[in-house]
This record gives C-alpha cells, structure tokens and sequence, in this order.
C-alpha cells in the first residue's frame, strides 16, 4: 500500500528520532557474575531477543554483543547455571551487570551421564530408554484440543537464498547487468557467499472451536512477497516445501514422505539414544538426549532432544537429515522445534525452524544449492473465550486481492523479530531486479517450463507447450497449438482454445471453452465450451466432462501393438459448480455428444435402434457430481486455483441421466459411480497410494457410453489403468476396480550393499477388476459378442518397479516390470509388459 507524502515525512522524521534515541540499542556491553561469589563467569551462551542461536559464547566475565536490530531483550544460558532473561533499555545498554544463579539438577534414579556414544546390552540398559519410557506415558496432545475455544497468531516468514557463491559464479555472463545483487550477499561459514532471493511473509489469525462442534478456520490477515506477488509458481513452490509436523507423532511428514519421529514409541526401532548432558532450557531444567539412526541408509533423522526433568515433556527438538538422504533435489533438511507445556497432558507449538537445502544435480557440499527457510512463531493464545459463529464464515472481503495488502508500519508491529539486514535487503532487491529487463526473462523462462504456458502479451497465453506433438494411428503426427486468457492469478473469468491437425487423416480438430466465477466464497461458477476431436474413450472409468481436457490418443507415441480403437467425438457441454462449504464442490454438467468410429475398418462402433443399424451414437446427458476434497489446500481465488501438496483424499460420487429425444439423442439411461483416492504414510515403510472406484449402469447402452475397464498399450505410466489389458478388453454394466501401489522408499534395496549405492527405490503393486456385462449389452452392439466383463473371476495384475533413476539430485525416471494374473488364454493377451516414465517429485 503506497503511503502519502505527508504520511512519508512524518514517518521519516519519526525514525531518525528514534533512530537517535535507540542507537545504543544495537550494542549491548557488560559483565557477568555468580549471584552468590560475585566472581566473572566466562563460557555464557548470548541469546539476542527470541533467538535459539546464541551469537556469542564468552571467553571472561566481560562482553559485548552488535546486532543489525534493535536489541530489546538478551538471554545468558551457562551449564548448571538457570537461565537468566535480562530486558534491555536506552538506560541499561552499557555497563549491564548480569548475575547468574547456580541451579540443582534434578534426575532420574540412578541415571549416568554419557558424553560419547555407548553401546549397551540392550534398550533397557540405556537411561535413555527409562527417559523416553516416561515421555511416551505421559505423550501429550495439542493443547488446543482440549479447551472448548482458542484463537492464535501464526506469523510465518519463508526466505530462498542462493548459497555456495563464488567469484568465478558471480563473473558468468549471465549476470551482466545483474551484478548489483551480489551487493546484498552475505559470508556464510565456509567463506562462500549466499544471496537472498525470496522473502515471503504471511500473518494469520486462527480461530477454533471443538465444543459443540468442530470448527476451526485461519485467516490470513497480511502477506508480503519480494517483488513477486504476481508470481504464482514461485510463490506455490515455496509453500508446497512444508509440512506441519507433530514430534510426538511415530511419522512425521516431509515432502509426503514418512520420517520416523524420534519421539515415536517405535524409535528405538530406528535409533540410537544416547543421554549426554542437563542443561536449562528457557529456565526449564531439561535431559539432552542425543539420538542418530542406526543406519544411515534409511530415511530418518539425526540430532538432540530435550526432555523436561520433572514433567519428560519434549522442550524442544533438533532434527538434521543424514549425508546420505535419498530424496530427489533435496541435500538435507534440518527442524528445530520449541514447545510450550501448559499442564502435564498437552503442549502448544512456539518456534517451529525448517530449513532445507536444494540443488538440481550434485549431493556435494559445496555444490551451488537453495537455502529454503521457513519460521513459524506461534503466539497471543487465548482460551475459553466466546467465539461469534460469524467467524467461521467465508466473507468476500478475505477473497479480495487486496485484502492482504499492508504497510510497513503494519509489519514492524506484526513481526515478532525484526528483520535482518539481509532481509531487509531481499525486497531493496527484486525492487530493483523487477525493473530489469533480463532478470524478467529469465522468470520468464521459468514460468513458462512450470505452467506449460508461454505469455505473448499482456492477457494472452499459448499453450500447453507439452502438448503441440502427439501421434496415432488415425491421425498420425498430430500438432496441437491453444492459448488461453491470463490477466493474473486471480483472473473471475478465463477463455481458452486449441487447434490440431493430423496429417494422415488431413482433419483439422478444435476445442474452445469459456468459464466464469460470480462469487469467490463459495466459488459459483458456469462454464461452456465445444470441441471436435480424436478421442481415445475408455481409459478413464469416472471420466471428467471438461472440453478442455488433453485427448489421450495425442499422448500415445510409442505403443504397443495396434491400436484403432480411436473415436470421433463432437461435444458441447455446459455446466454450473458451487461449494457451498469448504472442499466440498456440487457440480452440474449438460452434455450433448455425437460419437462415431474415427476408424470405421479397424474399430467397429455400430449398434441396433429400434432394428436400424446405426454408426452414429447421438446422447444428451445431465451430470451431477459430489466431489469431496477434505483437508485439501489451495492458494488464490481465481477461477483457476492452485493446490498444494497434501495426502488429502479426493471422494466422487456421480450420477449421469441420459435424456432420450433431447436434441436428438437416443438413449435413456441411468449411471451412478464411486471413486476414493488416498495417499497413506505408513512410518519407514514408505507410502501406499490407494484408489478405489465402482459403477453401474441401469440400462442399456452401446459400446461408445458403456464402461470400459481402462487398458493401456502405450510404454508410458498412466495412474489407474491396466497395463496388460488392451482397449476394450474387458466391458461392464457393472464394475468395481481397485488399484493398490506401495512406494518402499528405499526400504529394501538399502539393504544389497551394491545396489544401495546407486540409490534406486523399489515399488510394488497389485490391480483388480470384477464387473459383469448383460447380454442385452453385448447384443446391442454388431461386435458384441467380442465383448465380455471380468465375470469369471477377478481379473488381476502385479508387479514390481524400480524408481529414482537418474543422476546426482535428477531421479525421476522409473521403470515398471508388469504381469498379468490370468484369463491368459485369451487372444492377444500380453502376459507381461515394461512400462517407463517420468515423475517429477521427492
């Protein structure tokens, strides 16, 4: 929000007034002593303001600490000594005395304190397992669960720095006219620098009520970004890198990928504990515990622990990925976790600290990487206090894309720590980067590899760019160019259309659709669009009625054997959606179709009418559809949104009515379908995606609207179909499938000592299907008789796959080994396949 000049003058003169009273405030000096011998006291930990770091270690009574901030509070921290919180003043700046109580440790029975790493017969030798015995009696729950209302402050800060700098990097060609920004670099610990280059910050005020109902909400209040508010991508990347984790969880969640906790009640399955000292933890006598995984292969964490002498409530956690972490584009990741203990049941987050390190090819240390940090301070608990059910409601103004603009008198106050220099200069920087011409290409360049649309002007997009080649059997080399609307990210309306044209049938294909959203609350939104396609049916049992979605024939380039069973679809569809609560959608979809054979020698579509032999299929259809999205996240509120990942489930449940006589069509006909999608972590053992879907159709219809179990004869992975089946193998009127894929993470092969060190992953897999087709279905059809369901028994497919192939910190190739299970006699059958390709994630 741009300030006015009065405003400007009076808030410039108001700083350099402060300025003059506050200088002293950056440096602190002083002596420290025993409260009882008043004699110095040398090795003191500094801790400035909310720090967990101390910036300084004494080495005499004296000291002296500088800070870019304004130092408002310092914390001493000596062994065997409490810890002492001193407020600092204009007054109390120079010559601070500060005295130091000696403090009696508390203990266990009998428990011996070891510094080194000590092998013991077993668990219960180890006075840390009879420590973690008593945190795991007593494991606490989030406190907020247990007060019937609470409201909270979230303030979050999310900053990428560039790390491992050196001249021979800052002198490449690429940063000519951009050499400015290494101004704003700083030294790190190895001599190499590091260049901030995105900061973010978000405020939230969360409200909850779990008496007498379950109501939680969090309301972002501001956010402020380095120069790249208009930047989607980048800013949905940062966010996408974190997940909330709970220490006294067994699992704990980074990237989606499941890490032992160290808290965890099967920890010492994992680790190894080690008690090393007692030390004082925000005056809190606390065990240090040190605990590191058995093997260094498995995904799991090394670092300490600080357990509470008298209530073993966890204080606080360090948690540092080991030097062989096995996770694509991530070197290491690193938590440092704080928690307040109101009673001896719950705890409350403070301070959550993740920093995590990525870089694209190379595990070495001082390979070029990004610094992504995020902090979280918890604060402002309020309990039992009346809460309006108004404050659960979704208001129009939250969904303003101004509502989150404020000043940057707003920040000073919401911020619990001031901002570092380096900080500071983040947003001096991109100001400046966003007036250059080349640093804007080359987000441009980005922008475009990662929404698959090139911007050409202001408003209009082209693309997707993945999408211009394609090749099938009927078409033969197919080109495809579209383009789309794109004022910004929060855009109330899009349009957007293709053309492609294949050059053995010599027939130009279109598609064009137009959506707009009337309110940004429950997201009220109608749509229209009309297209003329090759279409492969049949490879998607709860099939979506988007005009715009990617025709599966133009993705197949490499197949196996012959695939003709290609149709010819002209659609106008029209449709209304709302969520009249949150993840929570009801859609509405009128669809009118012709659909024929786009092969009529090599795939047969006819059926009888009425005695008449028809090509043809003419339908009319209306769509209502129950989509369920619990736990999902989303970021802005345009008619496009983009989600962040999360292991939320997706729960479908459609009903289809077919309108015979309705702009002609010829069918009346009933369908209701199921679909429920869930990623599981299940600890060390990896994560299980399972799908589950069922359908039945009430009436008869012909092949081109019947239910095709999903084959797939192309080389490439496609989720949730069947690899050995071809197209139409399998027909039903009714039908049930289930898909189930393991992800061991490594799990197995860790343990092959050659093999380990390539750093693959193994995957396993099963896939079902059962349904029945009725002989009025198959006699419908001139090819019925070909047809048949999954009837006799269940039809069964498995497997193994071997992923995170590639090289350095690029693994994203995999390869699949497929068997089918049975009906192995019939024609054509393909009893075991490979299938590969690329999943870009951790």
């Amino acid at each position: 929000m741009m300030l006015t000049n009065n405003f400007k003058y009076c808030l410039l003169y108001f700083s350099l007034l402060l300025t003059g009273l506050l200088q002293a405030q950056n440096t602190v000096t002083g002596r420290i002593t025993d409260e009882k011998t008043n004699k110095e006291i040398s090795n003191v930990d500094i801790f400035i303001n909310d720090s967990n770091t101390p910036v300084l270690r004494t080495t005499s009574g004296n000291f002296s600490v500088q800070s870019d901030s304004i130092i408002y509070k310092l914390k001493f921290q000596r062994k065997n000594y409490s810890l002492e919180t001193v407020d600092i003043t204009p007054e109390t700046s120079n010559n601070l005395i500060v005295k130091l109580s000696s403090e009696k440790v508390s203990s266990i029975e009998e428990v011996v304190i070891h510094n080194e790493k000590t092998k013991f017969k077993n668990k219960k030798e180890n006075p840390a397992y009879r420590i973690m015995q008593e945190v795991w009696k007593r494991k606490r729950n989030n406190g907020l669960d247990k007060f019937d209302t609470y409201t909270y402050k979230e303030y979050e800060k999310i900053q990428f720095d560039a790390n491992n700098l050196d001249s021979t990097f800052m002198n490449r060609k690429i940063f000519n006219k951009l050499d400015f920004i290494f101004e704003y670099a700083d030294s790190t610990a190895s001599g190499k620098m590091a260049l901030p280059i995105f900061l973010n910050e978000s405020l939230y005020k969360n409200f909850g009520e779990n008496r007498p109902g379950k109501k939680t909400k969090k309301l972002l209040v501001a956010q402020k970004t380095s120069g790249f508010q208009d930047n989607q991508v980048i800013t949905v990347t940062a966010k996408n890198l974190y997940r909330d984790i709970n220490i006294y969880d067994n699992t704990l969640n980074y990237f989606d990928i499941g890490f032992p906790s160290p808290v965890g009640t099967d920890g010492f399955s994992t680790y190894d504990y080690n008690l090393v000292d007692t030390i004082s933890v925000r005056g809190e006598q606390a065990y240090k515990i040190r605990y590191m995984p058995r093997r260094t292969e498995v995904l799991a964490f090394q670092g300490y622990l600080y357990i509470d002498t008298d209530s073993y409530a966890v204080l606080g956690a360090t948690l540092k990925s080991t030097s062989k972490i096995n996770v694509n584009f991530i070197n290491s990741v690193s938590t440092e976790l704080e928690y307040d203990n109101p009673d001896d049941q719950t705890f409350l987050p403070k301070k959550f600290i993740t920093a995590i390190e990525l870089t694209p090819f190379s595990k070495k240390k001082s390979a070029k990487s990004i610094i992504a940090r995020r902090s979280v301070d918890y604060s402002e608990y309020e309990f039992n206090k009346p809460l309006e059910a108004s404050v659960f409601n979704r208001r129009e103004e939250e969904y303003d894309a101004k509502f989150v603009d404020k000043d940057d008198a707003f920040w000073v106050k919401a911020r619990p720590d001031s901002l570092s220099k380096q900080e500071q200069g983040v947003y001096e920087m991109l100001d400046k980067l966003q007036q250059t011409p080349k640093f804007n290409r080359i987000v441009k360049i980005y922008e475009t590899l990662a929404s698959q649309y090139y911007n050409i002007t202001k408003g209009i997009d082209i693309g997707p760019i993945f999408s211009i080649y394609g090749k099938n059997e009927v078409e033969g080399d197919r080109i495809r160019l579209g383009a789309r609307t794109y004022f910004g990210q929060n855009d109330p309306w899009r349009i957007q259309f293709y053309n492609a044209y294949g050059f053995k049938d010599q027939q130009f294909k279109y598609g064009v659709e137009g959506r707009y959203m009337f309110n940004r609350v429950n997201r009220f939104m109608i749509g229209a669009g009309t297209k003329r396609d090759i279409t492969q049916l049949g490879v998607q049992l709860t099939t979506e009625d988007g005009i715009m979605s990617r025709s599966f024939a133009s993705s197949t380039v490499f197949a196996r054997g012959e695939n003709a069973s290609l149709s010819s679809v002209n659609q106008t569809s029209v449709f209304t959606s709302i969520e009249p609560w949150k993840n929570f959608q009801v859609r509405v979809d009128g669809t009118m179709q012709s659909i024929k054979s786009a092969n009529p020698g090599g795939f047969n579509l006819m059926y009888y009418r009425n005695g008449d032999l028809r090509k043809t299929v003419n339908d009319s259809h209306v769509t209502i559809s129950l989509i369920a999205r619990p736990g999902a996240k989303f970021s802005q509120t345009g008619v496009d949104r983009y989600e962040h990942g999360t292991l939320a489930p997706t729960i479908v449940l459609k009903y289809t009515r077919g309108i015979e006589g309705l702009f002609n069509a010829d069918f009346n006909y009933n369908k209701l379908q199921f679909m429920f999608y869930k990623p599981i972590l299940l600890g060390s053992w990896g994560k299980t995606f399972f799908n589950f879907e069922a359908g039945k159709n009430f009436d008869t219809v012909p092949l081109a609207l019947q239910n095709v179990i999903p084959g797939n004869q192309s080389y490439g992975l496609v989720a949730n179909t069947f690899s050995q089946l071809n197209y139409y193998e399998f027909v039903a009127d009714t039908y049930s499938t289930l898909h189930i894929e393991h992800h061991f993470n490594g799990k197995i092969l860790s343990y092959i000592p050659l093999i380990k060190k390539l750093k693959f992953r193994e995957v396993a897999f099963i896939r079902g299907a059962y349904g029945t087709l009725s002989d009025a279905s198959k006699n419908i059809n001139v090819d019925g008789l070909k047809y048949s369901a999954p009837d006799q028994q269940i039809y069964y497919e498995y497997g193994f796959g071997i992923e995170n192939i590639g090289f350095g910190n690029i693994r994203i190739f995999r390869v699949d080994f497929n068997w089918r299970g049975n009906y192995l006699d019939r024609q054509d059958a393909s009893k075991f396949g490979i299938k590969a390709g690329f999943q870009v994630n951790f």
